[in-house]
């Protein structure tokens, strides 16, 4: 897996190491029960501390793209490639939103108007 951090982007260390495994995933480098790096590793390879990497990643298990397993170490989650596409798209969809003038409260029961 080849990662490498955006030194222009300006989003806080722990979400650009999140969203290049995120991308990592997405565009087929890595699948669904695929083990990832020791985190060590990956902080060397993204020149990043490994507190900054241990964060990102349990960002990533918060979401369910990511399983840690004692033994295993860090996984990626079954259908971890379609529910990365789909928050991407939520994230799209709220920044859109509050552009309009939406809250996330006012998304929610749009949403909810819709079933």
């Amino acid at each position: 897996m080849l990662l490498r951090l955006n030194t222009a982007d300006g989003r806080p260390l722990h979400e650009q190491v999140a969203g290049v495994i995120r991308r990592a995933i997405a565009e087929g480098e890595c699948g669904p029960g695929d083990r990832l790096p020791p985190a060590r590793d990956l902080s060397q390879a993204l020149d990043v501390n490994v507190n900054t990497v241990l964060r990102g990643l349990r960002a990533l298990r918060d979401e369910g793209v990511l399983e840690f397993r004692r033994g295993r170490g860090v996984t990626v989650a079954d259908g971890a490639d379609q529910r990365s596409v789909l928050l991407h798209r939520v994230r799209d969809l709220v920044t859109d939103a509050a552009h309009l003038g939406y809250s996330k409260n006012d998304l929610i029961e749009m949403i909810r108007g819709i079933s």
